[in-house]
């Protein structure tokens, strides 16, 4: 089922969302300030490509200055409003049945696009 949940996903936008990540990705590695921020857009990429099945979990680094650093600027630089898309999404979907794992799909990226540093995708 998460197959076809996955398939379906990338048909319907989850690849150019995954594309999208990529190449923020990409043009934040290009300075070395910007890697770090670079690295977490690779991993939100990895999850926009294959969400089902997939967990968000907080990781043994979560704690500690620097992720929460980085999460405020991260946060203060666009991360409020990746996190709000993926919430309208979310909002979209559940107004169908059809759409409602989808929907538990965007909610899982709400958390990991809104504060990505000491997270961990399993």
């Amino acid at each position: 089922m998460n197959l076809l949940g996955n398939l379906i996903w990338l048909i319907f936008g989850g690849f150019l969302s995954a594309l999208g990540y990529l190449i923020g990705g990409i043009v934040l590695c290009i300075t070395i300030i910007g890697i770090p921020f670079g690295l977490q857009c690779f991993k939100i990429a990895a999850m926009v490509l294959w969400p089902f099945g997939r967990r968000v979990v907080n990781g043994r680094n979560s704690s500690g200055c620097l992720p929460v650093l980085f999460n405020i600027i991260w946060i203060l630089c666009g991360g409020w409003y990746t996190a709000l898309v993926h919430i309208v999404f979310a909002c979209l979907l559940f107004i169908t049945i059809i759409g409602i794992p989808f929907a538990k799909q965007h909610l899982k990226l709400v958390e990991l696009s809104l504060m990505p540093f000491g997270k961990e995708i399993v």
